[in-house]
């Protein structure tokens, strides 16, 4: 078999195990194994249920860890797909099928290019190669991956989300935030017995909505956005809402913290009591937590902090030259999306970029693919990025 074959052999195998979050347990078991037939030199799988396998270089040098994530998000109705979801079907050089683009396609394409490169130079290269196939990235970006840096630090990562093959230096990052009012209830036939909390959640809607949003040379405008609104009890049958709830996506720059993006938000609720006395509402960032197929359950605070790093730093340069090397010119930009990087660059300050296949506008739809060029050109590029790297 060619290793182009290979490549989509792999990738078809990895969309066709099923893997929604919490449920990765068998394209997890099936990754352990592959790794272990390709010669990596350990593989393990931690508490959460995440994949990682490392290949050791002959001599010492920097660590390198790419990182993809295993699990996808649902599919809603499988009759609206032209090809069966889960099928991994190839038509017109393209492999359609949940999570194709997001982002098995670039997980065996890190997996194979980490494998061959150790092979074809004999282990004969300067420090370690990882790859860590995380769970959970869905719901959480980055936290997954916490457990990823608990067993090893690396000194370069690079996120394989879709980025059609260019090289992302920076994402915004992303907090949910919650905001609550409480009122009195009452039978609705009296209404003015009771405090509609619903009509006091407008009045701080529209006081949220009028705040300026910082903004990043690179990476934009911070984008406030209403998301969901719900009162309670519901369905409020003959009776005036007690309590109404509403969630705001954030999407944050480089910087802000739960405090600085929930400041603003209280300040201007307290404007709003000032108009309405009495009114009680609140705000705070949510929390999560969700089962893993590990038994283990993952719970975090909802906020996942943005990161730039610069384009001159060794790493950019470095990834430059290793894919000019194989013939990609990739220009710099940002991902529009929140990853993992808000963890391992975010959280922990590791020098972080983003390359992989696959364009971003393509994950989470019906009929999700991925093209083999772009495939075969990712693989190409993380191989081209290895051999500047682990000089």
């Amino acid at each position: 078999m060619s290793r182009e074959s290979e490549l989509i052999s792999l990738c078809q195998d990895l969309v066709r195990i099923q893997s929604l979050s919490g449920q990765e347990q068998n394209v997890a078991r099936f990754i352990e194994k592959t790794m272990k037939q390709l010669g990596f030199d350990e593989v393990s799988i931690d508490a959460f249920g995440s994949v990682l396998g490392v290949l050791h270089g002959k001599r010492s040098g920097k660590s390198i860890l790419f990182d993809g994530h295993i699990d996808t998000v649902d599919v809603s109705d499988e009759t609206k797909w032209s090809h069966p979801p889960f099928g991994a079907e190839i038509v017109d050089g393209k492999i359609y099928g949940r999570g194709t683009s997001d982002m098995k396609g670039s997980d065996a394409a890190m997996i194979l290019a980490s494998a061959w490169f150790a092979h074809d130079t004999g282990r004969d290269f300067a420090g370690d190669i990882y790859v860590s196939c995380t769970v959970h990235e869905e719901c959480f970006e980055g936290v997954s991956s916490r457990e990823i840096t608990k067993r090893v630090v690396p000194d370069f990562v690079i996120i394989g989300e879709a980025t059609t093959t260019t090289l992302k230096i920076g994402q915004r990052g992303r907090a949910e935030i919650a905001v609550e009012t409480e009122g009195k209830s009452c039978h609705s036939s009296n209404p003015e017995k009771g405090v509609n909390a619903v009509y006091h959640m407008l009045e701080v809607i529209e006081a949220i909505r009028k705040l300026p949003q910082n903004e990043h040379p690179l990476l934009g405008k911070g984008i406030l956005e209403l998301t969901d609104i719900i009162s309670f009890p519901y369905p409020g049958a003959s009776v005036v809402p007690e309590r109404c709830k509403v969630t705001f996506d954030r999407r944050t720059l480089v910087g802000e913290t739960p405090e600085s993006v929930l400041a603003p938000i209280r300040h201007a609720i307290d404007d709003v009591k000032k108009r309405i006395p009495g009114l009680k509402a609140r705000a705070y960032i949510s929390q999560g937590s969700e089962k893993c197929w590990t038994g283990e359950t993952i719970a975090a605070q909802r906020f996942f902090p943005a990161w730039v790093i610069d384009e001159d730093a060794p790493l950019v340069t470095k990834a430059l030259e290793g894919l000019r090397s194989v013939g990609i010119d990739a220009p710099l930009s940002h991902f529009a999306f929140c990853t993992n990087g808000s963890h391992f660059c975010g959280e922990r300050g590791i020098p972080t970029i983003g390359f992989g296949p696959s364009r971003e506008d393509l994950a989470h739809v019906v009929d999700e693919y991925i093209e083999i060029d772009q495939l075969v050109k990712a693989q190409k590029g993380f191989y081209g990025i290895l051999g500047k790297l682990m000089k």
